[in-house]
């Protein structure tokens, strides 16, 4: 399908190839519009990006994937596009949780059955907790897979959020501005350590916040994502496979990608989008590219450093306002087989001291590679370890390299309680910081995972995807329903459904 005529008011400029950046430029390519993606890295995925070293294929950030399963929302776009779904298998567990001392594990089993043995379990007394998660958790997924538009900016969104609305969705309401650590409160779990622990792991995750901070509307979707007929999945080769189909979808519908490109940026005139100023990184040169439309793939920071002196003041307060972000330090490790234990799940959390915080090597978030899955040579595996860490003291060292060295260290030895990593079994070490994914991804000071899901930030209290500048719209983790690759693919999708409203 080619292009539409740029005179036609169809002319699109996608500011970043993150995952909601190429979902966006493919769908809107799909339509007819005439798309150009600019992204400041060299490869295209943005956080769900990989990279190659010694024969080890390693996921940047993002390991597991929602929304593959039938009417899910990576399965509606590879339809939509005409694309092959990408080869994958069901986390099962979706993760072994360890707390501090034991060697036992908490295993979330996809079978719903399962799971709720395994909870009851580990966690006696707690299921009028995890029955109400259910009991918001049907509405809400029902709710959302009528595509409101969260938060509405314009009678058009306004109509779709109306028409999402059901009579069960009031089940959800006298929870609208409740924290999951008031719920465990007036259920009088609020002292059970273990739970709140758990809870406060699993949620960090999803929401980048603990249980005392979550929006509950937002954790019973993130607790309940992981049974089926949900489920999350490990992709086959890598993650990597989500952005390069979505590229070749783009660029076969006429769609252009523009890598080592950065949109410096964003030009407005009266209150409308015009066009944004780019920069070829290799030659220098810059350039102002026209635009009917600029789809921004940023953090809400990002997003008014482009806008510079143009952004509206009250906008520009609101995201001066918000928390500080949540960073990330990485640790990538390419290993002998040998190095793996027998019968190791996919995805484990490790939290070693209950005095220390969810942060800072105290808790680890590892994936292992699956034998035959395209990320390791036979005989060998990657583990990629990642813990929450305040962004401010790795712009502030003095000696950032013994800084990173020391998170290193400290990332292995932890390891090496559950995994055998002596020295003969590792052959590949590397490491990134705030200050990496700064570099690599130019989210601002290099934060992950979008705003913490708090009820100021989630769902109609959110930044909207419906910006107050004309024509400039904004997709990925800050905006509804939040981070992961299913959720800034939902983003995309209502920005798109927007522009063909106009």
């Amino acid at each position: 399908m080619a292009p539409a005529s740029s005179s036609s008011g169809r002319r699109v400029v996608v500011v970043g190839a993150g995952i909601g950046g190429l979902t966006a430029a493919a769908l809107l390519a799909h339509r007819g519009y005439a798309v150009r993606v600019f992204d400041q890295a060299q490869v295209a995925g943005g956080c769900a990006s990989t990279f190659r070293r010694r024969g080890f294929t390693f996921d940047v950030g993002a390991t597991q994937v929602a929304g593959l399963e039938p009417g899910g929302i990576h399965r509606q776009i590879f339809g939509e596009l005409d694309l092959p779904m990408p080869e994958a298998t069901p986390c099962d567990p979706a993760c072994a949780v360890f707390l501090p001392g034991e060697t036992e594990s908490i295993r979330v089993w996809r079978d719903p059955a399962a799971w709720q043995a395994e909870r009851q379990r580990q966690f006696p007394g707690s299921e009028p907790f995890w029955q109400l998660m259910q009991r918001l958790f049907r509405p809400s997924w029902r709710f959302q897979s009528r595509q409101p538009v969260l938060p509405p900016r314009s009678p058009w969104d306004l109509w779709r959020l109306t028409q999402a609305l059901r009579l069960d969705t009031l089940v959800t309401v006298p929870y609208t501005f409740t924290t999951v650590g008031q719920v465990l409160r007036q259920l009088g779990l609020g002292g059970d350590r273990r739970l709140k622990t758990f809870l406060d792991l699993q949620l960090k995750l999803y929401s980048q916040v603990s249980a005392d901070e979550t929006a509950v509307l937002y954790a019973a979707t993130a607790l309940s994502m992981s049974q089926a007929p949900q489920g999350l999945w490990h992709l086959h080769g890598s993650m990597q496979v989500l952005s390069d189909s979505l590229e070749k979808a783009l660029v076969r519908d006429g769609g252009l990608v523009q890598l080592n490109h950065r949109v410096q940026q964003v030009h407005t005139d009266q209150g409308r989008v015009t066009g944004v100023k780019v920069e070829n990184q290799k030659t220098g040169c810059t350039w102002v590219e026209p635009a009917d439309h600029v789809v921004a793939n940023v953090t809400v920071q990002n997003l008014v450093q482009l806008l510079g002196d143009e952004t509206l003041h009250g906008y520009r307060q609101r995201v001066e306002a918000l928390p500080s972000g949540s960073g990330a330090f990485v640790l990538y490790l390419g290993v002998d087989a040998a190095a793996i234990p027998a019968n190791c799940p996919p995805h484990l959390q490790f939290f070693y001291n209950y005095d220390g915080p969810i942060a800072e090597n105290n808790t680890l978030f590892v994936s292992v590679s699956r034998p035959g899955d395209g990320r390791a040579p036979d005989g060998r595996a990657t583990i990629v370890a990642s813990s929450f860490t305040d962004i401010a003291p790795w712009w502030q060292t003095s000696d950032y390299k013994a800084m990173k060295q020391a998170y290193t260290d400290g990332a292995i030895e932890r390891l090496s309680g559950y995994f055998d990593l002596q020295a003969d079994h590792i052959i590949h070490i590397e490491a990134a910081t705030p200050r990496t994914f700064a570099h690599f991804t130019a989210r601002d000071q290099g934060t992950v995972g979008g705003l913490g899901m708090r009820v100021s930030t989630f769902g109609p209290f959110g930044f909207a995807n419906r910006t107050p500048v004309g024509g400039l719209w904004l997709v990925g983790d800050c905006t509804h329903p939040g981070e992961g690759t299913a959720g800034v693919s939902y983003s995309a999708q209502t920005v798109v459904k927007q522009i063909e409203a106009l």
